[in-house]
């Protein structure tokens, strides 16, 4: 699908426009500062892209208000004391210097250690933090997938674990590979169950039409709780860019 990506500002608002081949318009608003971004079919004019924005101004400022509350992480120093999510649960972390190569591990249910060699950096210790809540996001999603590909009635062919800045999970239709956002190791369960549904679906419908919602009506009834969830959850601190 050929694509053309251009910037207007609309009322003060800088909009990302992506012009693609598609019948209709759609408009999102993503975190942490509310971008705004707009997938129109490639005829479209400007004019007409401006009125449809004009139009949303007010849903608009309403959902970048949300993200301006939603609370935030600090910037991880990952030190004794700090507090991490994993799977939806508060967990305070324990550095514990050793001269061996770099474990995680749950110690009890409020704390979670982290066995590095004295000299590690910030950063190095995050890459063991990180590689740590990749593995253990990838042993939830194979039984969750197989799941709801049977609710769903399709099948993906592949699927992957990356971080990603403005989505949750994206959907590669023509490969048939469902991606999940690394954050989502942080977010309660039933977040991850909603996004691979919210994946799945898009291998049946391209768009956030009326069929799709459909779609998520008929798998998920409650999608939208669950969504409302995620999307309040604390976002985690990033140099976030676009």
């Amino acid at each position: 699908m050929s694509t053309d990506i251009t910037q207007l500002s609309i009322n003060g608002l800088d909009v990302d426009v992506v012009r693609k081949s598609i019948k209709n318009l759609h408009l999102g608003v993503y975190p942490p500062a509310g971008r705004v971004r707009v997938a129109a079919p490639s005829s479209m004019t400007d004019d007409a892209v401006r009125l449809a924005v004009i139009d949303k101004l007010a849903w608009i400022k309403k959902q970048q208000a949300r993200f301006e509350s939603q609370p935030r992480q600090s910037e991880r120093e990952v030190i004794t004391g700090e507090t991490h999510f994993f799977f939806g649960r508060r967990y305070r972390l324990r550095v514990i210097e050793h001269d061996q190569p770099g474990q995680v591990r749950v110690a009890s249910t409020s704390t979670i250690e982290l066995s590095v060699r004295p000299s590690s950096t910030t950063e190095q210790r995050e890459r063991v933090l990180q590689q740590w809540l990749r593995d253990e996001l990838k042993k939830q999603i194979p039984a969750l997938i197989e799941k709801w590909q049977k609710v769903v009635g399709v099948e993906a062919a592949d699927w992957g674990v990356k971080r990603m800045k403005t989505k949750w999970g994206s959907c590669n239709i023509e490969a048939r590979r469902i991606w999940i956002n690394l954050e989502l190791s942080k977010k309660p369960l039933e977040c991850l169950e909603y996004i691979i549904v919210h994946e799945l679906a898009h291998l049946l419908e391209r768009n956030h039409n009326d069929h799709f919602i459909a779609i998520m009506d008929r798998c998920m009834p409650k999608w939208r709780s669950v969504r409302d969830l995620l999307n309040s959850a604390p976002l985690a601190h990033e140099t976030w860019g676009y």
